[in-house]
């Protein structure tokens, strides 16, 4: 087991470098270097599951020494994995905004039509029905009002009816309103207000 881990360590390490040099190279052979070292990455995944095997059998003794360097060897790996799908991401992001700005750059730009125009009829359909509820809202709240005041209106001219003890004498009475208040003008002068 020691000698396949100890070339599959100095792979790791290899690849490592090879990363560094990858920041570095120029367009035509970052795209070399990527499938270098992911072929590599791939013959350390396969040189670990051998590992795991070889680990298990390792005497009881050496075994969870064995395990414990052949998990470190694997995360070490997926990390280089991981950091080179990280490159190709922003690899790939950097040639899409240069040739995004290269299509921007050769494109060429032409004044508008003469007969330009606006879609705003939805726009104003929509407006005025919003309108029409808004004013059906204020009719709404103002026929409740009136209901209300009705109301008012009608159990004061009971109230007033019953303490003179004749209902008959109440419709004597006048209602009158103003902001909301409402005053009793007396016609009777038998009637004293309180």
């Amino acid at each position: 087991m020691d000698p396949l881990y100890q070339q599959t360590h100095k792979q790791v390490h290899e690849i490592q470098s090879r990363m560094g040099r990858l920041e570095t190279a120029d367009k035509q052979s970052v795209q070399i270097v990527e499938n270098e070292i992911q072929a590599s990455i791939d013959q350390i995944f396969s040189r670990l599951e051998r590992l795991e095997i070889l680990s298990s059998k390792e005497p009881p003794n050496k075994r969870q020494n064995a395990k414990l360097r052949v998990d470190q060897l694997k995360y070490d790996v997926q990390h280089l994995q991981t950091a080179l799908r990280n490159f190709q991401h922003r690899r790939h992001a950097r040639e899409q905004q240069e040739r995004q700005r290269e299509e921007l750059l050769s494109r060429t730009f032409t004044t508008n039509d003469s007969d330009t125009t606006i879609p705003m009829d939805e726009s104003l359909q929509f407006n005025s029905s919003l309108q029409k509820v808004h004013h059906g809202m204020d009719d709404l709240i103002l026929d409740g009002h009136n209901i209300l005041d009705g109301l008012r209106t009608q159990r004061l001219t009971l109230k007033v009816g019953s303490l003179l003890g004749d209902r008959e004498k109440a419709s004597c009475f006048s209602l009158i309103q103003f902001s909301n208040c409402v005053y009793i003008l007396i016609m009777c002068p038998q009637i004293v207000i309180f």
